[in-house]
């Protein structure tokens, strides 16, 4: 029998017992969702019954090797909707492949009722399903990771922007305490953050405090004159507070080059250092 025949004989025997494999398929998911809510197993049941008729119609096309075949851009497009989901919705990649794997079962049954006299069609029928729900199972899980993959970017993203609050000090001064390490991804974060904080607030100076910085090297460094160029390209200038003792020696053992930058100990100092360029001073009340 060829692959076109086993095609139409799957699909007609799916579309004629559609009813009793999908009952069959979700009362088997169903006990694995010991902890689902009326709502997600809702959702399940309707999922259930979308990509059984997607996968129905979808065999009618006669490909039952290539999934890529535009018979089945249904299911592909249900799948990616489905696996998407549960990555934001916390599932794990191997209960996204079970939505799929286990629909072999309820098919199996069908087939081997309705193909009981012919053993090499019911042999042919099988292969190619469980080929084709093979397939499908990894697509899920490649869709999954891949919508994984983005929530955490995002998440990453946003955690570096948490990181990197840009200040508003004083009337024309802006801060950005730096804690942690300082790689090309934060620098990037660092300078759009300050930048846009200089176009928004119309400051003149801005004071970089590393303070919570553990460790400068080289790379640090080239940031940090990376995100003062750029600060100053926008009209603001840039102090450096923070310098330790052990930062301080590290710096000239390395030999970069801050002859041209403010730099001070701590924040207070280049504070007072701001408020003089701005022209504003601190005035201490006599209690007395």
């Amino acid at each position: 029998m060829t692959t076109k025949d086993n095609a139409t004989r799957i699909s007609q025997l799916i579309q004629e017992h559609e009813a009793e494999i999908g009952s069959q398929w979700i009362s088997q998911l169903d006990t694995l969702m010991v902890r689902g809510t009326s709502s997600s197993r809702e959702l399940l049941r309707t999922h259930c019954q979308q990509f059984l008729a997607a996968f129905a119609a979808g065999t009618r096309g006669g490909e039952l090797e290539n999934i890529e075949h535009r018979s089945w851009d249904e299911v592909r497009d249900l799948l990616t909707e489905i696996s998407s989901s549960r990555a934001k919705s916390g599932s794990s990649p191997s209960e996204t492949a079970t939505f799929v794997f286990s629909l072999k079962q309820p098919i199996f049954v069908q087939l081997t009722a309705g193909l009981a006299t012919e053993p090499e069609v019911l042999a042919g029928a099988s292969w190619a399903v469980s080929s084709l729900l093979d397939k499908f199972g990894l697509y899920t899980i490649e869709v999954f990771q891949k919508a994984k993959d983005q929530i955490i970017v995002r998440q990453q993203q946003e955690l570096l922007e948490l990181s990197t609050p840009v200040v508003k000090l004083w009337n024309g001064i802006l801060a950005l305490p730096l804690i942690g390490t300082l790689d090309s991804a934060r620098t990037q974060v660092v300078m759009e953050n300050i930048l846009q904080k200089i176009v928004d607030t119309g400051a003149e100076i801005a004071i970089i405090d590393i303070t919570g910085v553990p460790m400068v090297d080289t790379l640090v460094a080239q940031h940090l004159m990376k995100t003062i160029a750029a600060a100053r390209l926008m009209g603001a200038d840039c102090i450096i507070s923070g310098i330790r003792p052990q930062i301080a020696q590290t710096i000239v053992h390395l030999g970069v080059n801050l002859e041209d930058v403010v730099t001070k100990a701590t924040l207070a100092d280049a504070f007072l250092v701001a408020l003089e360029r701005t022209g504003a001073s601190v005035t201490i009340a006599n209690k007395n």
